[in-house]
């Protein structure tokens, strides 16, 4: 048995695709104006434009993490089989053959890890599942990955054992993306930290994520116990605490000045995936819209950056605050891949009760 309420597990579950997927379309625009000219104001899951304004997915390196040169085979020999040359194309969008409501590549990984939860969790089982996945062609169609993919496959095809395959911290690693394959291991663990840390750990070496990521789940256990979920936003400030932001103070002056969103993700914590600034934008928003779901992810949405994988996050705590009901129901019908996904999400929850 668990501890844990099996709606709020659903909800956590459900915002985690939602806020991905809604997001998936504007993902990395930095340029607000540009994403608003081409798709906003954000309503709806839409598919992606092929043009990206931003796109620096040419600048990317192919054989491990960063930017750089695209001499290294890893995207496209090793992950992406077939799709090195879309990285070399300016201004395409990072997602462009995704369809409306299709959810990006850690998204998809994490349904990897729910089917090889069941019955139970293991490091070992996920890695078998996660390197299968990410090498055989076909198994999804997005075209761009992040650099702790690159990395962790660079080195795997160097020889190196599954559980030593995590690259080391940089600030392209160091980011929110870590956190989206945690929440399950968090439910089958019922909130073990050094369990939580086992599995960032198998694809991240990054003890500034570890200590962005501890309060999030601490949060996200906590809210996952109680049958209602009250205060919301003084449970989340109380979540900050050992980060030592300032989120009181800041949500004051927001309101204060009548700031817009962009006005504090952007100028004070940075839209990019770095998690000294996502987890706080996270935070902030959370604190701000408590259970407005819709409101919530659709600012997190219009803010930019690393919007899909920080709407992930933002989802997984609107969810097990407040369960499946927080989100629009057209949101759920629009998920590309909703039955399965649904279907998925179950078979998880049964395995636990």
């Amino acid at each position: 048995m668990t501890i844990y309420q099996p709606e709020k597990i659903r909800g956590m579950l459900l915002g985690m695709f939602i806020g991905d997927a809604l997001a998936m379309p504007v993902h990395w625009y930095y340029d607000t104006k540009a994403l608003q000219q081409d798709y906003g104001p954000i309503c709806n899951m839409e598919a992606p434009k092929e043009f990206h304004p931003n796109s620096l997915l040419h600048l990317s390196n192919t054989g491990g993490h960063g930017r750089g040169k695209q001499q290294g085979s890893i995207v496209g020999d090793v992950i992406l089989k077939g799709r090195k040359e879309f990285w070399a194309k300016p201004k395409l969008h990072y997602h462009h053959a995704l369809r409306a409501g299709e959810n990006t590549l850690n998204l998809q990984c994490l349904r990897v890890l729910l089917r090889s939860s069941l019955p139970d969790y293991s490091a070992d089982r996920f890695l078998t599942a996660y390197i299968d996945f990410m090498t055989t062609a076909g198994t999804h169609q997005d075209t761009y990955a992040e650099s702790f993919h690159r990395d962790f496959f660079a080195n795997w095809a160097k020889g190196k054992p599954a559980e030593e395959c995590a690259g080391v911290e940089d600030h392209n690693t160091a980011s929110v993306g870590g956190l989206v394959l945690l929440p399950p291991v968090l439910v089958k663990s019922m909130g073990d930290w050094l369990t939580i840390r086992t599995q960032l750990r198998l694809t991240h070496r990054s003890p500034k994520l570890e200590h962005y990521a501890e309060p999030v789940m601490e949060l996200l256990h906590t809210l996952l116990q109680q049958e209602h979920s009250a205060n919301l936003r003084d449970q989340t400030l109380e979540a900050t605490q050992p980060l030592g932001l300032r989120l009181p103070k800041l949500l004051e002056e927001a309101d204060r000045q009548n700031w817009q969103d962009q006005e504090v993700i952007g100028p004070i914590f940075s839209p990019a995936c770095y998690i000294e600034h996502s987890v706080p934008s996270v935070l902030y928003l959370l604190a701000k819209y408590e259970n407005d779901a819709e409101q919530a992810l659709i600012a997190n949405t219009e803010t930019g950056g690393d919007n899909c994988h920080r709407g992930a996050i933002l989802g997984a705590l609107l969810g097990a605050a407040g369960g499946t009901s927080v989100f629009p129901s057209r949101w759920i019908e629009q998920l590309h891949d909703r039955t399965t996904i649904l279907e998925e999400i179950e078979h998880f929850i049964e395995s636990i009760h």
